[in-house]
């Protein structure tokens, strides 16, 4: 349980808190409860978006439609920013997705850390990971999704010889081509890995210090589980909390402006790149 392997030493506690809930080993391995939170955030965003839907009043509209209608211009808005003319029909779905999903998988590391794992534990569960953004696959997976729709528009906008071309003289001409190809292979790998592994650094780093806040409030012996609710843990916590809440949207906001650069990068010919 939490608790006890809190008893057990910080270090203990902490590993415990870092370990997934997986089936199978290696490159086979199975995170299930980053699946499972993953796709019933997902299934949240899917069920309001058809509620909303259902009731959609153009003449007097709810508060929840107008707040989704903001986000709809602040999305579309950040697309023309980028892309200049009309975008393709995928790009602002796909933006609103990532700002939304990414957004509720952080808002997951503001439920107090404890509860959820000592209610699986209760159940027979000896693991529990609730934030989908700590585990690097979920960030990697996604910036990787974005990496091959790079590719896919720079192929369709550019074509085949276009593409090579940018790997042949960009930035530096025709006189440095193997220079050329290595910096341009550099900064088109350096795309996807930066932008999976900024939004799992903040996400990992934020989780610890809500351990680490646990552990001081409530010390190695103490089991925070049942102590979580208790008025210290919350005063402690309230500051990391506001901090944090902007931190979780400056994430999702960071992974969907850069969605939409890359992707409208793709769709610029060889002499604007």
């Amino acid at each position: 349980m939490a608790t006890e392997n809190a008893g057990g030493g910080s270090v203990e506690y902490i590993q415990h808190h870092l370990t997934n809930l997986s089936v199978g080993q290696g490159f086979w391995q199975l995170n299930i409860d980053t699946l499972i939170f993953s796709f019933l955030l997902g299934g949240l965003i899917l069920l309001v978006a058809r509620k909303i839907g259902q009731g959609l009043r153009a003449e007097t509209p709810g508060k929840l439609q107008n707040a989704v209608e903001g986000i709809l211009e602040f999305v579309e808005g950040q697309v023309r920013d980028s892309f200049g003319g009309r975008a393709p029909n995928l790009i602002a779905p796909l933006a609103l997705t990532i700002l939304l999903w990414v957004w509720l998988m952080n808002f997951m590391d503001l439920i107090p850390i404890d509860l959820l794992p000592a209610v699986a534990h209760g159940l027979g569960v000896p693991h529990l990971k609730v934030v989908p953004t700590t585990d690097l696959n979920t960030p990697l997976a996604m910036a990787l999704v974005v990496f091959l729709l790079s590719i896919f528009y720079n192929l369709k906008v550019k074509g085949l010889g276009g593409y090579i071309k940018m790997f042949l003289f960009h930035p530096f001409g025709k006189f440095f081509i193997p220079v050329n190809i290595v910096m341009t292979l550099i900064e088109e790998l350096a795309k996807p890995i930066s932008l999976g592994l900024r939004l799992f650094g903040n996400m990992f780093a934020g989780e610890l210090v809500f351990m680490l806040i646990a552990l001081l409030t409530l010390g190695a012996t103490l089991s925070a589980s049942l102590l979580i609710w208790f008025p210290l843990q919350v005063v402690l916590d309230l500051a990391w909390l506001i901090f944090h809440v902007l931190v979780i949207s400056l994430q999702a906001f960071i992974f969907m402006v850069l969605t939409i650069v890359y992707l409208g990068m793709a769709h610029t010919d060889m002499d604007s790149h």
